[in-house]
């Protein structure tokens, strides 16, 4: 009696071992499905190898994903608890759940680059906030369908590998099935390496774009944002940040401003602190914020102060000589000694809104101007950015918490001053100090990427390779790279290149 139960427990555990590989099966070709959706959210690879790559790659560790799924959950519950009926619902609800997340994932990846993880928790819960608060009823109605679609195919494919198993167990195809994907496993971890080893970024690039996959470097995730001149490395062992062939993008439709100030503000650059200290001297009610953040290259800096916009956009707007697209005959702008662009000077008006001046121990601020910005460029050549004191009549950004930029002085003057907020949010990278919401911003350089969020300022430099520093103290900061954050910059910084 015990010698039959005991054979009849082996037999069930049996069948349902069985099943279990079939039902992993049916899931893993659910999982390739879902799974396409990371191969199309970013720039596909340019090689042979590079395609080749990522086919084997996503074959391989998405199979592999569920059939671990399978490992750690179906499996132990059929040899602990054999009873065919109660497995195959439960082994339908936990498939359901994975298959659920998986799609969440791709849905969050396509949107903001990254997968699920607890580091970008805020950024996760609003991307999901503000796509039901749109359109509530779709979401809902959307989300619930693709649950109830994932479930009701695992409980037919549940049902279907159990009912048919006999005649399942005949195909020949499954092994193979097995077979070839360990191959593209094999495959896909040989090719990495000799990636890895040979600087091949097409192939390297990828890093990271299935979930639970190799962790991201600076190096792949310029590569992968098109920002490294991947031919320069190969060629030189020289990464250099890519901006060549950027095309500045003018957003249209412009946005109207219809509650127009008739605000005249001075922006004044001295040269020295000297003579920004003799300015301050002999004006009264001015304020000051020590948490001015600079780049130490004067001309990056002066194109950012004008155009409210990083340098990544500097060669391409100089080149076509673009004007500032929130200007109009209201709203003018006109630069003194700034040689690189004078051309702006050609469509200025007559007493413009906004003047932007080198200005010398002599310089003044003109007796209608509403507001007047003052501050002196960084002696430091030996940093890309620096943080130094700006002053203002505007007793409001002495009060701001955070890093300023010099985009956030032209992006205020627009958008507060002359009351076109909504103008300068979509034509400016800089922020409106008085609507700013957090301390995280982005900037470029002299080839490097800028990115700070609250006291740390993350630099990727032309080699590929990062440090955190502190933006108070000046001080190295210890700490890995922050891939939803950089992320987010990097899209950030791209904004006007789409």
């Amino acid at each position: 009696m015990n010698l039959s139960q005991h054979n009849q427990f082996s037999s069930k555990a049996s069948q349902l071992l069985s099943w279990g590989h079939w039902f992993t099966f049916a899931n893993i070709g659910l999982a390739l499905l879902i799974s396409l959706s990371y191969l199309f959210a970013d720039s596909p690879p340019t090689t042979y190898i590079g395609i080749t790559y990522m086919v084997v790659t996503w074959l391989s560790h998405t199979s592999f994903i569920a059939f671990l799924a399978f490992v750690l959950t179906v499996f132990p519950l059929s040899l602990v608890f054999p009873y065919p009926q109660h497995i195959r619902g439960m082994a339908a609800v936990i498939a359901t759940i994975g298959a659920s997340i998986l799609t969440l994932d791709a849905y969050v990846y396509f949107n903001l680059g990254y997968h699920l993880n607890a580091s970008a928790l805020p950024e996760i819960i609003s991307l999901l906030w503000h796509r039901l608060t749109t359109s509530p009823a779709l979401t809902t109605l959307l989300a619930g369908s693709i649950v109830l679609l994932i479930l009701g195919f695992q409980l037919t494919v549940s049902n279907f590998t159990w009912h048919h198993l006999g005649r399942l167990k005949q195909f020949k195809f499954a092994r193979y099935a097995g077979s070839f994907l360990v191959i593209c496993f094999a495959l896909s971890h040989s090719i990495h390496i000799w990636a890895d080893a040979n600087l091949k970024f097409d192939i390297t690039k990828q890093d990271n774009v299935l979930p639970l996959s190799y962790p991201t470097t600076a190096k792949s995730l310029l590569a992968k944002n098109d920002l490294l001149d991947v031919e320069s490395y190969e060629q030189a062992h020289n990464v250099k940040i890519n901006n060549q062939g950027i095309n500045y993008q003018i957003p249209t439709p412009l946005a109207k401003c219809e509650d127009y100030n008739a605000a005249k503000v001075d922006i004044l650059v001295f040269d020295n602190d000297e003579q920004l200290a003799k300015f301050v001297a002999s004006n009264q009610g001015i304020y000051k914020n020590q948490q001015f953040l600079q780049p130490t290259d004067h001309s990056d800096m002066l194109f950012g102060l004008v155009y409210g916009l990083p340098a990544f956009y500097k060669t391409d707007i100089i080149e076509q000589q673009t004007l500032p697209v929130w200007q109009s005959q209201r709203r003018s702008v006109e630069v003194y000694g700034i040689d690189e662009l004078s051309f702006i000077n050609e469509q200025a008006h007559k007493d413009s809104t906004i003047r932007v001046i080198k200005a010398n121990e002599s310089a003044t601020v003109r007796d209608d101007a509403t507001e007047f910005f003052a501050f002196s460029v960084s002696q430091n050549s030996n940093e890309i950015v620096t943080t130094s004191t700006l002053y203002s009549s505007d007793k409001f950004i002495s009060k701001v918490n955070g890093l300023i930029q010099p985009s956030d002085i032209i992006a205020t003057a627009l958008g507060q001053y002359l009351n076109c907020n909504a103008l300068a949010e979509q034509t400016m990278l800089g922020k409106n100090l008085y609507s700013k919401s957090n301390n995280i911003g982005v900037n470029y350089s002299q080839g490097v990427v800028i990115a700070y969020k609250k006291d740390r300022i993350t630099l990727i430099d032309r080699d590929g390779n990062f440090r955190n520093i502190s933006a108070a103290e000046g001080f190295s900061i210890e700490q890995g790279l922050d891939i939803p954050f950089l992320v987010h910059s990097i899209k950030k910084l791209k904004t006007f290149s789409q």
